[in-house]
């Protein structure tokens, strides 16, 4: 999968997935239930879905479970994500998702978002990351 074009892309399926995980959300408080679903670079279909917590600082968003169960089952990186709510509309990760998404994806990766198909970079300008960090190291 990776290198995939966007056309290659089954968003039918990543989203009907992304949906199926909303159905096992735990929003007791907020009662607004969000699932993400990605292909990772080998064809994997992972997904996750937001997990609260009374503490809310120590909820779990979609992402944070997505990003879980790509690492459970094999690692790797996202190669195609999307992000709905309860009612299927498509919703934008927030910026913290933003960034963990970014640290488990390439350049090519794609994002269904509320403004249509776009790359991490697109979604996520000027991240900082693990290239980063490697750039500091060598200048010290």
């Amino acid at each position: 999968m990776t290198g995939m074009s966007e056309n290659s892309i089954d968003w039918d399926a990543l989203t009907e997935a992304a949906l199926a995980a909303t159905k096992k959300a735990y929003v007791p408080y907020s009662a607004y239930p969000v699932g993400a679903a990605a292909f990772a670079d080998d064809g994997r279909l992972v997904s996750g879905c937001n997990i609260e917590n009374a503490a809310y600082g120590v909820t779990l968003c979609a992402e944070c479970s997505l990003v879980s169960e790509l690492f459970m089952t094999g690692g790797g990186t996202i190669a195609a994500f999307v992000c709905v709510n309860g009612d299927g509309d498509v919703i934008m990760p927030c910026g913290r998702c933003r960034q963990l998404l970014n640290e488990h994806s390439t350049a090519e990766t794609r994002l269904m978002t509320v403004s249509g198909i776009r790359t991490m970079n697109e979604v996520l300008p000027d991240a900082f990351g693990p290239s980063a960090l490697d750039d500091y190291r060598k200048d010290s």
